[in-house]
């Protein structure tokens, strides 16, 4: 294998629960090589956590995270080299996302701006391996939400000339990639998918996350607090747009159960959140298009086969089901989309799709940490 197509893509997204780390093959077509899950301590995901709202010494708080991030991630691709059987020096180099710590897109309160941690500068200097890394802030510089940035992953391996597809990636927030079998690509967050979920499970069950959605199953749809979150503005907004843990979160949905006459019981609010994801998911994608397409779904919630279910039902004239059968696992797309990142910035290319983020531009992502 030569040192030119090997690169590892590192991610930990908005639940925060543990570091995706992979080794792919970019030659040509992406090639999963290797796989590692390394879990984020407890402690550390409390951090992460307290971070993605305004607090006391935040600028300490955030300097010491970053570095005990930077050295996390730089574990994660130890223990994947050693996993793959490769040495540091046949890898060309890292595409870290980082830890998003907080994400103001343009149009936010208070201002513009995204915050990913994990300190390249020690990912680079631990592994001995180029790092690329903070790919979010130059397309914001350019006038762009600087999310979601993987469509333009999805285009270059899922899109076809022969029919629409619709690409689901389901994380902690979820968003949709357009393609069009002709046509310009578009993408976007639609709003919570996990996160509002695992927050509630874990606050009843003490659970991390609801597995095949099966607390859900058990409850009903509470339609006063579907109501309630529906009503949220972000959901009408007009794309391009973006969001994260800063607007969908604990207090949120507790301010919106607040405003019930008497309260759900805890397996129907669960119930609504997982109704909450599937229809803003499903009225985005009717949105974009009323003729039959496929959709592929990856990300956490492609295992949730509740959530699945449901997408089925909203979307009755569409095939439904996981990247899986595409060849690619849905664990592992978005921490290969930023392995591919990586490969564009250290060949000059551009990362974004102005039509997606609503830059003015398509510019060259990320800054680059040297390992010599």
């Amino acid at each position: 294998m030569s040192q030119h197509q090997l690169y590892i893509g590192l991610m930990s997204g908005t639940s925060a629960d543990a570091i995706d780390a992979i080794l792919v093959d970019l030659q040509s077509t992406p090639q999963l090589l290797e796989q590692h899950t390394l879990p984020l301590p407890s402690q550390i995901r409390q951090r992460i956590h307290a971070l993605s709202l305004p607090g006391d010494n935040e600028i300490d708080r955030m300097g010491l995270l970053d570095a005990d991030l930077g050295k996390l991630f730089a574990q994660a691709t130890q223990e994947l080299i050693a996993k793959a059987g490769i040495s540091n020096a046949q890898v060309t180099a890292i595409g870290s996302h980082g830890q998003t710590i907080r994400h103001r897109p343009p149009g936010s309160l208070g201002g513009t701006f995204t915050m990913q941690i994990a300190d390249p500068n020690l990912i680079a200097e631990l592994t001995g391996i180029t790092t690329v890394a903070d790919f979010r802030r130059r397309d914001m510089a350019a006038g762009g939400q600087g999310a979601p940035l993987v469509p333009a992953f999805h285009r270059a391996i899922f899109h076809t000339q022969d029919k629409d597809r619709v690409i689901v990636n389901i994380g902690g927030m979820a968003n949709i990639t357009w393609l069009p079998a002709q046509g310009l690509v578009r993408g976007f967050d639609t709003g919570p998918g996990n996160v509002l979920m695992d927050i509630w499970i874990a606050k009843h069950l003490g659970k991390s996350y609801d597995q095949d959605g099966s607390w859900a199953a058990q409850g009903q749809v509470c339609a006063a607090l579907l109501a309630e979150l529906w009503a949220e503005p972000y959901f009408k907004m007009p794309a391009p747009k973006s969001t994260g843990r800063e607007s969908f979160n604990s207090s949120w949905l507790a301010e919106h159960l607040q405003k019930l006459a008497s309260a759900p019981a805890p397996v129907d609010v669960q119930a609504t959140l997982l109704e909450l994801t599937a229809m803003t998911i499903a009225g985005s994608i009717k949105d974009l298009s009323q003729t039959p397409k496929e959709i592929f779904v990856c990300g956490g919630g492609a295992y949730n086969t509740t959530l699945m279910q449901k997408l089925r039902q909203l979307l009755p004239q569409d095939f439904v089901a996981s990247t899986t059968i595409l060849g690619v696992d849905p664990q592992w797309t978005e921490s290969m989309a930023f392995a591919w990142l990586a490969q564009q910035t250290i060949n000059h290319r551009p990362g974004n799709l102005r039509e997606v983020t609503g830059a003015t531009r398509e510019v060259i992502l990320g800054g680059v940490y040297y390992a010599g």
